[in-house]
């Protein structure tokens, strides 16, 4: 049986979770305040720490599930998105307009990528 590792436990989530060598995250804005692209700065600045602390890293994405309020602020995300990810690594990737679990998050992104 393989091992299941999980990060950052309560009882209703994990921070990562990591089974036969993938990396399984979530991750939603601190700031709830700020518009779309400061929180998803902030977002995609948390995804690298934990990819890195973790043995991955954004080069290793293999798939991405973007959750936005507002499907009208693809522009505004993808622009950093796009910054964000080297050259030649795009990971399979959806994104959806969704209601999300607290009022003002404006972003949430789903990753799962090798270690």
């Amino acid at each position: 049986m393989s091992q299941i590792t999980r990060i950052g436990t309560t009882a209703r989530w994990s921070d990562v979770v990591i089974h036969n060598g993938t990396l399984y995250v979530v991750e939603v804005p601190a700031t709830l305040e700020a518009d779309l692209q400061s929180q998803t700065r902030e977002v995609l600045t948390s995804l690298t720490r934990l990819l890195e602390e973790n043995g991955s890293g954004v080069d290793k994405i293999v798939m991405a599930t973007i959750y936005l309020k507002e499907i009208g602020d693809i522009a505004a995300f993808n622009e950093l998105w796009d910054a964000w990810l080297p050259a030649g690594t795009a990971p399979v990737r959806c994104c959806v307009q969704a209601r999300l679990a607290h009022d003002d998050y404006k972003v949430e992104i789903q990753l799962t990528a090798a270690v």
